[in-house]
């Protein structure tokens, strides 16, 4: 993969996000348009490929500033079927939905990858918005666009910079991550929720409530420590 081009994403967001954010709950899903529709077979339609964080790591500083960095793979689909609306640079206060990529900033799904799933096993659920482990932190990614894209595969990239402690200090987490199934079989990735429930009644969220609900992709998780030092 194109992982030389990692350092410059990270300094494109941070120049352009710099400081905390107060997210409010709610996003948009896609219009409806072409795609492939027959999804429900044995192979995987889609890759995730966690970036960052590595498994192990040390990351952030107060318990920000740490990134997550996705490879998203769509086979035999088409743009327009992956659910994916528009480029964006988008962030908090001053950055949320303005040129010249906008894009809503919140937690829930996102209005420009309405199919994925963003988790982590330490979400608090005190900051307005968040609802605890199951909050879908993907529409709080700030840089996305097509990286890679024939006749029937796109590549996308999907990058986020977290501008406050949401999932803690000094804390190890889990990042799990993934892109929903076509569950309303519109031929289009966009049906990933804002909150995702206990669908096995374990008192956890984790990989089997994700596969409970269905998923295109295979569930990715990476298990990384939120460094809590200034």
């Amino acid at each position: 993969m194109k992982k030389m081009t990692t350092a410059l994403t990270a300094l494109t967001v941070t120049a352009a996000l710099g400081g905390t954010y107060a997210a409010t709950a709610g996003s948009a899903s896609a219009a409806p348009g072409p795609g492939h529709r027959d999804r429900h077979h044995a192979t995987k339609s889609v890759d995730v490929e966690i970036l960052a964080p590595a498994r192990g790591d040390n990351a952030g500083i107060a318990g920000a500033g740490w990134f997550v960095d996705l490879d998203i793979d769509f086979h035999d689909t088409t743009l327009a079927g992956t659910g994916f609306t528009a480029n964006q640079l988008t962030g908090p206060a001053a950055h949320n939905n303005t040129a010249p990529f906008p894009g809503s900033f919140s937690t829930g799904a996102d209005d420009r990858m309405p199919g994925l799933v963003v988790l982590t096993s330490t979400t608090n659920s005190t900051l307005p918005g968040f609802s605890g482990p199951g909050t879908n932190l993907a529409n709080l990614f700030n840089l996305t666009g097509v990286t890679d894209r024939s006749r029937n595969d796109v590549e996308i990239w999907d990058t986020w910079i977290v501008g406050a402690p949401i999932a803690g200090k000094d804390v190890t987490t889990r990042l799990t991550v993934a892109v929903i199934d076509d569950l309303n079989h519109d031929g289009i990735y966009n049906d990933a929720p804002a909150v995702v429930t206990d669908q096995n009644a374990d008192g956890r969220i984790d990989r089997r409530d994700l596969e409970a609900i269905g998923v295109a992709s295979k569930v990715e998780t990476v298990d990384f420590r939120i460094n809590g030092a200034s």
